[in-house]
């Protein structure tokens, strides 16, 4: 069956009905990496001369970006086979709000950015973005020598930032976080003397590598990561197909009864493939080739495994999807020092737990993590995603594998980072989706 109206009006619904059962079967590119995306064209704004971008997500949270780079005097052109043209350097303050919808990535980074420029930056999102922590990258931004204010003293946003005459520091964030030490390293390239973060649980290193394709000063020792301040230079940036997107369909072909699927051209680098890990512990037939970056799943029987806080920072974008997996699996599956999914675009805890429920499962939630009683028969459900898209596609790929039809609520925050998303589904299971009632 295919869905009842075009894509792109499949995207924008705010209800998805999707109806199951049937096996997974396919193979399939996902959008680029939305994490790297993000820092191509921040990267490409602060460079001088183009960078030319191929396989940039198509998601708004990377459209809002691109916005945002503009109101610098950044030109940003599309041109043909998908690929955007990006030539800084940033010449002047922002002329107006940057405005970052859902994107967290997005306005941690661009503060970063905003840090180091002499002028005043306001940045702002949606309903969801305003409601998560900025403390984190404030802190250690007024360290350097920036003025950062916002509601609750720079806790949410509206941020206000006065950049200019930063200072390196070396600093140790609380939380293992791929976004704070980011922010750092690219304010970083602004202040006098080098900026080290000191991690205590190593996390993905999309800025590190390319800051060095960009012809940044970055030294990796450890955990600690150093930049040296300096001028980037523009350049050509692949965008790889991004793994989070890939467990999706990678838990999908494991719920089904007859599952196999093939996701192609996916970023094999260091922090983002843990996942791959987690489910191989599960008893999962899966194969991810590092040099081809493909990935091959196969439906097996799954069993219960424990995931603790040294585990949390390399498949903190895919617990939802992996929670799913759990409450299929033989056993019990305890997650915990998970607290940072708190913080995400939903209480990814909370809404998580309610997720399961709905689907039948027997989970109890913890204050940083949950218990999730394997062996369960999924059920058809209604499910709110909360504006958290990993929610809704986690919802997704189990309906499609439920006999009967699922409601999900809030599906229109899957745009955010995988239009299409509905479509690849009907093409892989042979479910249907059409607007929710």
């Amino acid at each position: 069956m295919t869905p009842a109206v075009p894509d792109s009006d499949i995207d924008a619904v705010t209800s998805l009905q999707v109806t199951g059962a049937g096996p997974a079967r396919g193979s399939l590119r996902v959008p680029g990496d939305k994490s790297i995306s993000h820092r191509a064209v921040l990267m490409a704004a602060m460079a001088h001369g183009p960078t030319v971008i191929t396989g940039l997500s198509r998601g708004q949270d990377v459209t809002h970006t691109l916005g945002a780079v503009q109101q610098f005097g950044v030109t940003v052109a599309y041109a043909d086979e998908g690929r955007v043209r990006v030539e800084g350097p940033i010449r002047h303050e922002p002329v107006d709000v940057l405005d970052h919808g859902n994107a967290g990535t997005g306005i941690r980074l661009m503060s970063g950015v905003c840090a180091g420029i002499d002028g005043v930056s306001v940045l702002t999102g949606d309903q969801f973005l305003r409601r998560r922590p900025m403390d984190r990258i404030a802190e250690p931004l007024r360290r350097m020598g920036a003025a950062v204010d916002g509601r609750e003293h720079g806790r949410l946003a509206p941020l206000v930032i006065r950049g200019g005459g930063l200072s390196g520091i070396t600093y140790s964030p609380r939380q293992a976080s791929a976004q704070v030490k980011s922010a750092l390293l690219l304010a970083g390239l602004s202040a006098t003397g080098p900026t080290t973060v000191e991690e205590v649980h190593p996390t993905r290193r999309h800025t590190e590598e390319m800051l060095a394709q960009f012809g940044g000063r970055v030294r990796v020792d450890g955990n600690r990561v150093t930049v040296e301040p300096g001028e980037l230079t523009g350049t050509d940036i692949a965008v790889p197909g991004d793994p989070s997107q890939a467990a999706f369909w990678a838990v999908g072909a494991l719920l089904a009864p007859e599952g196999e699927v093939v996701v192609e051209n996916l970023y094999p680098g260091f922090g983002r493939s843990d996942f791959v890990g987690v489910l191989r512990r599960m008893g999962a037939a899966i194969d991810f080739d590092l040099t081809t970056g493909t990935l091959v799943v196969r439906s097996s029987r799954l069993r219960a495994v424990d995931l603790t806080a040294e585990d949390i920072p390399g498949i903190v974008d895919e617990v939802p999807v992996l929670a799913m997996a759990a409450a299929v699996a033989e056993g019990t599956t305890v997650i915990s020092g998970a607290g940072e999914l708190r913080a995400k675009e939903s209480d990814r805890i909370a809404s998580t737990t309610r997720l399961l429920r709905a689907f039948g499962v027997q989970v109890t939630e913890t204050e940083d993590g949950m218990v999730i009683e394997g062996g369960a028969r999924l059920r058809p459900a209604r499910v709110d995603s909360h504006g958290d898209h990993r929610i809704a596609m986690t919802a997704a790929v189990a309906a499609a594998c439920v006999d009967g039809t699922t409601v999900i609520d809030g599906w229109d925050s899957v745009a955010t980072s995988y239009p299409g998303f509905a479509a690849d589904l009907v093409r892989l299971t042979g479910a249907s989706a059409q607007p929710g009632a």
